[in-house]
């Protein structure tokens, strides 16, 4: 005959485990996943989702601003591996924070090389300068961009149109 017995304390750590393992199941099972997208706009009755996902290509950065009713030509002016800084100045904490707004975050790419693709916009309208379209992609995901004007006043914004 074989008896086996457990201490208390042995017990309770198995009954502890069993717990955290039934409540991270739970948690697995029914909290929903998220798409990234952009924030919701102005617009709180149009549901628009953006996919910055599958960006491998210059033309696949083409499509994706295409998204945003940009039209870009399809080759672009520059294809260029940058890096984005380890520490922000004023500058580019300023231009952080523009990417927030549209859901972007370069905070967890600093020190990071990404690859920047920049498109001539034919599309802008109100603008009679070159309106180019920048978009930052690493591990083939956009991480950022932004439209700007090549003019030094000129403006730069998010990906949405103004």
């Amino acid at each position: 005959m074989f008896v086996y017995s457990l201490r208390a304390s042995t017990v309770k750590l198995v009954g502890v485990i069993c717990v955290a393992l039934t409540v991270l199941i739970t948690l697995i099972a029914f909290v929903p996943t998220y798409a990234f997208s952009a924030p919701p706009s102005a617009d709180a009755d149009a549901d628009v989702h953006y996919s910055y996902d599958k960006v491998k290509t210059a033309e696949d950065a083409a499509k994706f601003l295409t998204q945003f009713g940009w039209t870009v030509d399809a080759t672009p002016v520059e294809e260029k591996a940058v890096t984005i800084p380890a520490e922000f100045d004023k500058i580019f904490s300023a231009y952080n924070e523009m990417q927030k707004a549209q859901g972007c975050n370069l905070l967890k790419y600093k020190n990071k090389d990404v690859t920047r693709y920049t498109f001539s916009v034919t599309n802008y309208e109100g603008y009679e300068g070159t309106v180019y379209a920048n978009v930052l992609v690493y591990r083939n995901r956009v991480i950022g961009g932004d439209i700007c004007s090549a003019d030094v006043a000129g403006f730069v914004h998010g990906f949405e149109k103004q």
